[in-house]
């Protein structure tokens, strides 16, 4: 079976074919070349040549691969690129630290450990985003240089929420775009559409920095010292928090503070803090609820600092109409 290697890539007419062949080791070291190194085990005959071919490589890459034999794959621990799964044909499975993702579309990130199972007519997307593109565009939106890589909280990508299906429509659309004349005449417009995916992929998909970014939006009309200091709030949350911690992170005098909650928030500085604590855990309560996460009212309760249940129970109902335990269990 013919063997066609391709190290240079030229995206003037289409997708570019970096491996076609029957080797299926040669095409696992061209894949871990330009994404991931990872162990391959093969489960039976190669049915149909392999294949990898690129649509674009840029700030981040597309592309497209297919076995054409049933494979076990495990990646280890990816270690500065974020990778998003886009089944096309046959089936898998992917697994991500441990956990069986409900089907295989799925993101992974640095930190990640990744294993996969891929039938005979199995063809997978994968769109590659560098930790420096994704850690760029957090800087833009935080006015801060990340200080730990971004995590996402869910691997699986829920076809059925909103924002995540329009995000999946957008990747078709960039995979229909690059190919087409335009792309090839506008760098710019290509460059546009590569942030565009990140930037929505981070506000459709749960991770580490959703709560600092959606507070920095509610808060970016805030003075200066004020959004130093409910950033301080969002970033710090979990962690034991006095009034002069917030002070101190903001700049400024604890009476000035206070000052500056109740005219700007009409709240105090503490009531802030804990109102950010109760969005988190009912975040991690909802997340339970639809199966993306495991844990008790109690746990989640300590995880963000409600060390007295009662008070805990009291606060969340005032703030969402019901008690922790009926978002637990899926109730509204």
């Amino acid at each position: 079976m013919g063997v066609r290697v391709l190290d240079q890539v030229e995206h003037e007419a289409g997708p570019v074919s970096l491996y076609e062949g029957g080797d299926i080791e040669e095409l696992r070291q061209v894949v871990s070349g330009r994404l991931s190194p990872h162990r391959l085990t093969i489960l039976g005959a190669q049915v149909l040549p392999g294949r990898f071919r690129a649509f674009h490589e840029g700030r981040l890459g597309l592309y497209e691969l297919a076995y054409g034999a049933p494979v076990h794959l495990e990646t280890g621990e990816l270690l500065d690129f974020y990778n998003v799964i886009l089944p096309r044909a046959g089936g898998g499975d992917v697994v991500v630290n441990g956990t069986a993702m409900p089907s295989p579309l799925s993101v992974a990130g640095p930190g990640d450990e990744v294993t996969m199972d891929w039938d005979v007519r199995a063809v997978n997307s994968a769109l590659a985003m560098s930790r420096q593109t994704v850690e760029q565009a957090l800087a833009v939106r935080l006015e801060d240089v990340p200080q730990h890589p971004l995590r996402f909280r869910h691997h699986a990508l829920d076809a059925a929420n909103p924002a995540a299906r329009s995000w999946l429509e957008l990747a078709q659309s960039f995979r229909q775009f690059v190919a087409s004349p335009l792309a090839r005449s506008s760098a710019l417009g290509v460059q546009h559409f590569e942030r565009l995916l990140v930037d929505a992929l981070l506000d459709a998909q749960p991770h580490s920095y959703t709560d600092a970014l959606t507070d920095r939006g509610r808060t970016a009309l805030l003075p200066s010292a004020l959004r130093r200091a409910t950033t301080y709030c969002a970033e710090h949350a979990h962690e034991p928090v006095s009034v002069s911690d917030i002070a101190q992170a903001a700049r400024v005098s604890p009476r000035t503070l206070r000052e500056g909650f109740r005219t700007h928030l009409d709240t105090t500085p503490l009531a802030y803090l804990r109102r950010v604590r109760l969005d988190r855990a009912h975040h991690d309560l909802t997340a339970v609820a639809a199966g993306h996460a495991t844990g008790t009212v109690t746990d989640i309760a300590c995880r963000w600092g409600f060390t007295h249940l009662g008070r805990f129970s009291a606060d969340y109902r005032r703030a969402y109409g019901h008690p922790p335990s009926a978002t637990l269990r899926g109730r509204r």
